[in-house]
This record gives C-alpha cells, sequence and structure tokens, in this order.
C-alpha cells in the first residue's frame, strides 16, 4: 500500500511528525540523497512563509457529499491526496518533558513553592492583563462605532441619504483596509478567531506563529476596527486568541521576537505548564469577553481543551474571576475612556452584557415552542455551518487560480471591503422601505394595546425607549393622566436592528414586555441578511469571531417564534399563559442557534445564564441547547472542528469513531497492531555520529524510538528521542568517543558528571540557525574523522517513554494517546522487542477507517449466515 501521509518526491516531503519508513504493509520507503537543509522545526522539510496558503485543487466531492461539509458526527471527515499532504506538514507536540536523567537532575534544581503560590501569582496576573485588553478592546470598539452611527444619523434626519451614505461607506471602509491590511500583509495567522488553532494547539498539534507578540498586536487591532466600524461579526473569538496569547507569553517570561529572556521561573518553561497556561488564557478570554467567569471555565474545557485537571480547573476559575473583576472594575470607571467618577461600582447595565431585568415564570406548555426553536436552531446552525465552509472552499478556489501573490493579496483585501459596503448601504437604505411604527403600550389592565402609548405605570408591556427613529418623527411626549404617558413620536423596526452595534440589537430582542416592539415583516428582513452576511464575513482576512452575531441569528427567529405565539394566543400579563413573552423566546433562540453552530451544551448554557442574569428560562435554554446539538449532529460537525478539518490541521476527537459499510465498529475488537506503522527506524543508546547525522539529514520522522542491547544479543526498547534533542546533542562535538575507548557493555552513563548538556538547552521549539546545523550535519557524514566516533544517548533518552503491546486494544489505545498528549506511541512484544509506532496521524479517523476496511476484507467470516468481525493479528505478525 502506497504512504497516504507522505509524498515522498524532494520537493513534497511533509511529514515531520510520523516515526515511519513504511506503511502498514511493510512496503519500505526509499529517500534519495541530496544536499539538504534543515528547517527551524529540525527536519528536512522547509516550512512555507507565514504568508502562504495553501490552496487545494483536487477537490472533486460533490455540493453536498458525505464526509466532506456535510457530515452527521458519525461520518469520518474525507480528505483529498493535497489535503492530506497539508496534513503532514504539521509537527505534532509532546505535552509531557522528556524524562531523561538530565530533566531529573534539572527538577532538582527547581524551588517548590508551598501550595504551588508561584502558578496562582502567574495565573492571576495572566487574568488581570485579559481583563485590562478586554476592557481596552470594547472601550475602542465602542467608541469607533459610535462616531459612525452618530454622524450617520444626522445626515439621515436632515434627509440627505446620498451623504449618509458615503460617510457610513468611506469611513467603515477606511477601518476595514487598515484590519485587512495588517493581516494579510503582516501577519496572515492573525485573521480569523483562532480558534481552531488554538483548539488544535492544545490537542497536541503544533501552528506556527500563533503565539507570537507580533500576531498578538495585528489580532487587538484588526479586530477593533473590524467590529467597531461595523463588519458584522464580533470580538469574543479574537479575545479568546488574545487570552491565549497572554497566557503562552507571561508564563514563559520570555520572548524570541524580542530577544527576553527573563531568568525567574525556569520551571514554567515546560510544554505541560505552558499548555495549562494556554487553557487558562483562552478561558479569561471568554470570562473577560462575555462577563462569564464560570462560562469562560467551561468554554475552555469543553471546546478548547483536550486534558484537564481538578487542579488545574480551579486555577482556571481563579484566572477567569480576577479576568472578570478587571473588566468590570474599569468599565464601573470609564466610559468611552472618560472617568465618570464610579470607580468599582459595579453597575449591572455595565458588567451584565444583556441584562434582563424581569424574567418569566415558566409553564410546561413552554417546553413545545422550545423544542421548536432548538429544532430550528440545530437546523439553521448546520446551514450555517455548511453555508461557512462552502464560502471558504470558493474563495480557496478562486485564489488558487490567481497566480501571483500580490494580486491573491488584493482580492483578499478587496472581500471585506465589498462586504463592508453592502451591510453599510443595506443598514442605511432598507429601513427606509418600512413604514414607521407607533409607540405602543397597554392602558390600564384591559390587556389592549394602545397606539400612541409611550408608558403605563399599571401595565408593564411597553416599546423601548432607546430604539432608533431614523427618520421617523420624534415628537413629543405628555401625560394623559395620572398613570399614562402618551406620545406622538414613531421609530423604525429595522433601523433600531441595523444601526449601532450588534450588542444594542441584542438588547432590543431579548427585551421583556416588548410583545409587539417588532412585528414580522422587520424580522423577516433582517433574519436572512444577517444569516448571510455573518457566515461571509466570519470567514475573511480580518481577526473577528461570530459569537454574538449568532446570538443576532438566534434571537431574531426566537423573536418570531414568539411573536407568533402572541399573534395566536393574545399579550396575557397574569394567569397561566404569561410565559409567552417573545423577548423570552429570543433569548432561548439566541441559546439554541449558538449551541446548533459550537455544539457546546454546559459552556452555551451557563454563558447566557451570565449574559443576561435570566435564571428563571434556566430549563427551556438547556432543552433548546440539547435539541439543537442533537439535530446538528445529524447533519455537520461542529463549527470549529469542521474549520480543523477544513484548515488541515491534525486533531484527535474525544471519542473515536469509525464506520465500515454504514456501521460504527466497536474499536475494541481491534488491536494496536491493526493501526501501527512498520518497520521502525530505531537508534542505539551508543550510537555511530555519522549514522544519527544520516538518519537527521534523509529521514523525517519526528522522533526515534532508542534500543539497547541485551545480554542475548536482542535490542530492547529503551525510550524515545526527538529529532530536535538529537539536533542538539550533535551540535557538541566534545560529547563525541572513539568507539576504541568504549566497551558499550561496561560503560557506565549514569555516573556523575556524565550529562553534558543541560536541560534548558534541550527545552527548545525550533533551531536558530538551521543553516549551519544544516552544514555540520552533512560535515559529520563527509568526513571520514567522524567514522569511528559515537555518542553517548542515555543521558537524553526520555524513559518514561509509553509502549504498549501489538494485542492492546486499539479504543484504548486511542484514549491513552489522546489523554496524555503523547506525540509516538511504540509498540512490543512480549519480549520487549519493537513491532511497529503510532502517531497522531495514525490514529485520525480517516486513517483509522482506511486500515481497519482493510484488516475487515482480510479477516472477516461468517456465522449463521451474517458477516461478523474477527479479531486480527497485528501487522508485525508477518514481519521477521
Amino acid at each position: 500500500m502506497a504512504n497516504e501521509y507522505i509524498n515522498m518526491n524532494s520537493n513534497t516531503e511533509r511529514n515531520t511528525n510520523s516515526n515511519v519508513c513504511s506503511h502498514p504493509s511493510g512496503a519500505t520507503t526509499v529517500i534519495n540523497r541530496m544536499k539538504k537543509t534543515l528547517g527551524k522545526s529540525g527536519t528536512v522539510i522547509q516550512e512555507d512563509n507565514d504568508e502562504s496558503i495553501q490552496y487545494h485543487s483536487d477537490d472533486e466531492y460533490s455540493f453536498l457529499a458525505a464526509g466532506r461539509d456535510y457530515e452527521s458526527m458519525s461520518t469520518t471527515h474525507k480528505y483529498t491526496t493535497q489535503e492530506r499532504e497539508t496534513l503532514s506538514t504539521y509537527e505534532s507536540l509532546d505535552y509531557l518533558p522528556s524524562h531523561s536523567d538530565i530533566y531529573k537532575n534539572w527538577i532538582r534544581k527547581q524551588r517548590i513553592s508551598s501550595y504551588q503560590l508561584d502558578v496562582w501569582a502567574l495565573m492571576g496576573l495572566i487574568g488581570f492583563t485579559i481583563g485590562v485588553i478586554g476592557f481596552l478592546l470594547h472601550q475602542l470598539i465602542e467608541k469607533i462605532a459610535d462616531v459612525k452611527w452618530e454622524i450617520t444619523q444626522k445626515y439621515i434626519e436632515d434627509n440627505d441619504f446620498g451623504l449618509a451614505c458615503l460617510f457610513a461607506t468611506g469611513y467603515s471602509v477606511a477601518f476595514i483596509i487598515f484590519s485587512a491590511g495588517i493581516v494579510i500583509y503582516l501577519r496572515p495567522c492573525a485573521g480569523g478567531s483562532g480558534i481552531p488553532e488554538i483548539t488544535g494547539f492544545l490537542n497536541g498539534t503544533n501552528v506556527r506563529h500563533i503565539f507570537n507578540i507580533k500576531t498578538m498586536i495585528v489580532k487587538f487591532f484588526s479586530c477593533v476596527t473590524c467590529v467597531g466600524c461595523g463588519l458584522p461579526v464580533g470580538p469574543e473569538g479574537p479575545m479568546i486568541h488574545l487570552g491565549a496569547l497572554v497566557g503562552a507569553g507571561m508564563s514563559q517570561f520570555k520572548s524570541e521576537t524580542l530577544g527576553i529572556k527573563l531568568p525567574i521561573l525556569e520551571k514554567f518553561r515546560t510544554s505541560e505548564a505552558r499548555r495549562n497556561f494556554i487553557s487558562a488564557g483562552a478561558a479569561a478570554g471568554v470570562a473577560s469577553a462575555f462577563g462569564a467567569p464560570v462560562g469562560g471555565l467551561l468554554f475552555s474545557m469543553e471546546e478548547v481543551s483536550s486534558f484537564w485537571t481538578v487542579t488545574l480547573s480551579w486555577q482556571i476559575f481563579f484566572c477567569c474571576i480576577v479576568s472578570t473583576f478587571t473588566t468590570d472594575l474599569f468599565n464601573s470607571a470609564f466610559m468611552d475612556f472618560e472617568y465618570t467618577g464610579n470607580f468599582g461600582e459595579f453597575k449591572t447595565n455595565r458588567y451584565i452584557l444583556f441584562e434582563i431585568d424581569q424574567g418569566v415564570d415558566v409553564n410546561i406548555v413552554m417546553f413545545l415552542p422550545t423544542m421548536l426553536i432548538g429544532i430550528l436552531g440545530g437546523l439553521l446552525g448546520a446551514a450555517f455551518t455548511i453555508l461557512n465552509l462552502k464560502i471558504t472552499r470558493f474563495r480557496k478556489n478562486i485564489l488558487h487560480k490567481v497566480k501571483k501573490d500580490w494580486a491573491q493579496k488584493l482580492i483578499k483585501l478587496t472581500e471585506p471591503c465589498l462586504i463592508m459596503v453592502i451591510v453599510t448601504i443595506f443598514s442605511i437604505l432598507i429601513p427606509a422601505a418600512f413604514s414607521c411604527t407607533q409607540f405602543t403600550c397597554i392602558e390600564g389592565n384591559t390587556g389592549d394595546p394602545v397606539k400612541g402609548c409611550f408608558n403605563d405605570t399599571r401595565n408593564v408591556v411597553h416599546v423601548d425607549e432607546y430604539v432608533v427613529r431614523y427618520t421617523c418623527p420624534r415628537g413629543s411626549v405628555w401625560k394623559n393622566s395620572n398613570t399614562t404617558f402618551l406620545t406622538n413620536g414613531t421609530y423604525n423596526e429595522v433601523a433600531s436592528l441595523l444601526f449601532g452595534t450588534l450588542e444594542d440589537a441584542v438588547t432590543f430582542l431579548f427585551s421583556r414586555n416588548t410583545h409587539l416592539e417588532f412585528n414580522y415583516p422587520a424580522l423577516f428582513s433582517v433574519l436572512p441578511f444577517y444569516f448571510i452576511a455573518v457566515s461571509w464575513a466570519c470567514s475573511t482576512a480580518v481577526a473577528c469571531g461570530a459569537l454574538v452575531p449568532m446570538l443576532m441569528v438566534g434571537a431574531i427567529y426566537g423573536r418570531i417564534v414568539g411573536r407568533l405565539l402572541v399573534t395566536m394566543f393574545g399579550i396575557h400579563q397574569t394567569g397561566y399563559w404569561q410565559w409567552m413573552d417573545p423577548g423570552a423566546f429570543a433569548l432561548i433562540g439566541a441559546a439554541s442557534f449558538f449551541g446548533g453552530v459550537t455544539r457546546l451544551t454546559l459552556a452555551t448554557t451557563v454563558i447566557m445564564m451570565e449574559l443576561t442574569n435570566d435564571v428563571q428560562v434556566l430549563l427551556p435554554v438547556m432543552v433548546s441547547v440539547m435539541v439543537a446539538k442533537w439535530v446538528g449532529d445529524f447533519f455537520t460537525h461542529p463549527i470549529y472542528h469542521a474549520l480543523l478539518e477544513l484548515k488541515c490541521i491534525p486533531f484527535l476527537d474525544p471519542e473515536p469513531r469509525v464506520t465500515i459499510d454504514k456501521k460504527q465498529v466497536n474499536l475494541e475488537l481491534f488491536t494496536a497492531g491493526d493501526i501501527m506503522s512498520h518497520p521502525v527506524i530505531t537508534i542505539k543508546t551508543l550510537e555511530n555520529v555519522q549514522e544519527v547525522s544520516r538518519l537527521l539529514v534523509d529521514m523525517i520522522h519526528g522522533g526515534f524510538p532508542v534500543v539497547s542491547k541485551g545480554e542475548d544479543g536482542e535490542n530492547y526498547f529503551y525510550g524515545m528521542i526527538t529529532r530536535l534533542e538529537l539536533t542538539v546533542i550533535l551540535m557538541n562535538e566534545e560529547l563525541f568517543y572513539s568507539e576504541e575507548d568504549i566497551d558499550e557493555s561496561e560503560y557506565d552513563t549514569h555516573k556523575d558528571g556524565a550529562s553534558w548538556i543541560e536541560f534548558d538547552q534541550l527545552n527548545i521549539h525550533k533551531l536558530n540557525k538551521p543553516e549551519e546545523v544544516s552544514d555540520k550535519l552533512h560535515r559529520y557524514m563527509e568526513d571520514d574523522k567522524y567514522k569511528n566516533l559515537v555518542i553517548d544517548l542515555k543521558p537524553y533518552v526520555n524513559q518514561s517513554a509509553m509502549a504498549i503491546p501489538e494485542k492492546f486494544s486499539l479504543k484504548r489505545t486511542y484514549v491513552i494517546f489522546r489523554t496524555l498528549g503523547l506525540r509516538h506511541l511504540t509498540v512490543i512484544n512480549n519480549r520487549n522487542i519493537i513491532k511497529g509506532i503510532i502517531t497522531r496521524k495514525d490514529l485520525m479517523g480517516f486513517s483509522l477507517q482506511e486500515r481497519l476496511t482493510n484488516r475487515v476484507i482480510e479477516s472477516h467470516h461468517t456465522v449463521n449466515g451474517r458477516v461478523e468481525l474477527a479479531p486480527v493479528a497485528g501487522p508485525s505478525s508477518n514481519m521477521v
């Protein structure tokens, strides 16, 4: 069988993670000798520039082919040949430090603080920094948006629509050019929300430049300008990425970009500690953006992080508390960067984004329309995901046909500008097609709506005071009696939903006791516009998210359902039917669409409660989210997982799902030997310098099993060593020994002073000068001087590298690999002799399905006229 992961042509060698020189069939791979230069990751693969993007041209699947954009949760995603090549360009990560002798010596030198006070202090510092960033982000967004709509409204009130469109369009396009330009020309990986990339990284895949300080600066300013100028996107996704950036940077006390490396808290400079702080930063970003500390914790646990502990949950919770507290503290004191004099006074309308000041009593009958909303949420959520993916694929196909790099960048810059022009003109001109609406309230306790009634102290049903009037007469308000206020003023329903920020529109939709504030024409006009605009805009080359726009879309159709109930059964302020409030159903609809797109249940429910302070509708929200998830799972993968697949970032799902002949198979029936790759390239504890150099230059594996010769002459599994560690060791010629001077059987590698390289020298993520390293390796290979020199690897070998028997359950193999965050998993026989190896790409769904399908074909048998699956021997059983 040909190796579907690796294209072995010299110009397209791609696998930096797998440790396989052949496929499970046993066919060996031959790599031609040539002068090669290592990349920064230490591989013979030359990494693409950050500006380059993979455009795949071999997608010949139909529009709704199963396993592509349209795929249920039980369907394994299908990758094209070019997409598999892109998958292999990503390098996996070791989330547990190499448990070698030098690592143990390094651990002994570290100070252990009581109760991990340094960890808690650092978590608090990260939370504070993210809170400040969240405050600045929202203040700048509000300032940019206020200027735009205040001036635009003045032109509209003067009936000068030409100048209104000209100003609003020019103002918005100027900001969007800046927003997209800095992403396209300075840091392309700063585009989008960053959530798929963070999720992939925390799952064990190294995504380049996502934790760079340059990425952080571009992300912040791109998000501020694109959201502030009115693009139908939100800042919450970028806040998650910004939070992860802060967690990654502050926990290490170093920056390769700035050349800073402070000699403090060095014990946090391990892959495991860095992963934990990144998880905390991502959670704190959610907490700051939504004002939801518990929601942030659950979002990180449910969506972003793949590894979790009870201790880590407490630390992240503390980080989220500090982040939310900091943002609320500054919001209490400043409005548009002007001091309000209320420092420390946490007003509800400032720290609760969509405050609900009056709840509704839940009725059992309420769950019928709630389930309907949940079904709509699942269907529309799946449609949103498919539309977003199709737009992204179409964009990539167009860009693939454009050969000039400058032309590609110009197209990517023009696209958000085009969206901005369409959205701005639509928002300004479409409201003119709708007539003005009179303020409506309920006079007295009769339950009958009264036009021109502004407020009635005897009945709470009303219209929001701050709705947008557009060109409608402002009118005046007068008191008709001791209890009733009348007005001849009017407002525009569509303008109320399109003018200002998305948060303003969602606030109107969530408002309670405003049964008649929005009618069907306005809601049905805005819904398809925002649905399409959001799915298009959130995939462009700007730093943006779609979480608040999701709430907007869901709130609109939820409000429609609530309005339909009011039309059918009337307005009820007391009694059995008082639960029929369109604002309550708008909240339920927002939660259902959020859940239908992301498939998050715990996080969505808690975030909605913290966003609105409306605990009374907790049960309906939970029901709508669960129904939306079930329905959505039938059609597509969750949006962020689908984007991981679209971007070809290797990812291991929490649960392995393999379907053969449309039937899901139980992985307990298979073994690790069924999917392992073999034979394996191994190295000895005492290895020839030329051989090691040749391996690093000729092979593309990310790590090598180390073997030790036993008394019977057999090579037994000893541990693992990574490519980067080998490269660093070889750069120190003082570690080389002559073969004549060493008797391997008597050589003691554990004596004091045997370690010549400290752990912090090996604990690196990339090579600073790969060209010099390459020259040195080639010199070792060509100079006869190094032919008889050997190097002792025992002090540097990971002695706690995992190994499993080849008969080990495949399902349990998957659980061990993902739970521990492994990079390599060695497969051995009952004599501790290496038979194969398993890497991340071996356990991905499409790989499991292909390999197990072949095993089933080879091993199925008929019992009582039925075809059943039988346990089969591992691939290595036929090896000599």
